[in-house]
């Protein structure tokens, strides 16, 4: 959490900068990437998605909210059910549990914010046991990465 707190002062220090020193004739570009977390439990912006404190599922973040419909989520699903590796995951049990959008929010040296979703973070269940995470690449409508975490419990009396 700690690190969090420096990575976010770390890059408000360099929008402040930017802004600062900027001037009518800079192309100087600062870039921060926010988390816009949505499943079946909640649907909200988080800068740290995953991480409770900075406004966690009763708050807002420190973005406010964001909606994310129906279209960018299904769209994502079908990216993703496109490859080959997921229809594996799928074949094996797994349910997709979420769509999280990563938003890229840009600031131009004039003050001109530009936000947009490029990729997103589909999560995947298997029982109790298992969990995937699928990087999808919105504008290149390809799977780029795969995270697959699992769980194994031995009970003993």
């Amino acid at each position: 959490m700690i690190s969090a707190v420096l990575v976010l002062a770390v890059l408000s220090g360099i929008a402040y900068m930017a802004y600062a020193n900027g001037s009518t004739n800079s192309t100087s570009t600062v870039t921060n990437t926010t988390c816009a977390c949505s499943d079946q439990y909640y649907n909200e912006t988080r800068p740290f998605c995953g991480r409770r404190g900075f406004g966690g599922r009763n708050g807002g973040g420190l973005g406010g909210f964001i909606t994310v419909s129906q279209g960018f989520k299904d769209n994502v699903i079908n990216i993703a059910k496109s490859d080959s590796d997921v229809q594996n995951l799928l074949a094996e049990g797994y349910n997709i549990t979420g769509v999280r959008p990563i938003i890229s929010t840009t600031v131009e040296a004039d003050g001109t914010v530009t936000m947009k979703a490029t990729t997103a973070i589909v999560t995947m269940t298997q029982n109790t046991t298992g969990r995937a995470f699928v990087w999808v690449n919105v504008e290149q409508a390809k799977v780029t990465r795969i995270e697959i975490l699992s769980i194994t419990v031995i009970e003993k009396s």
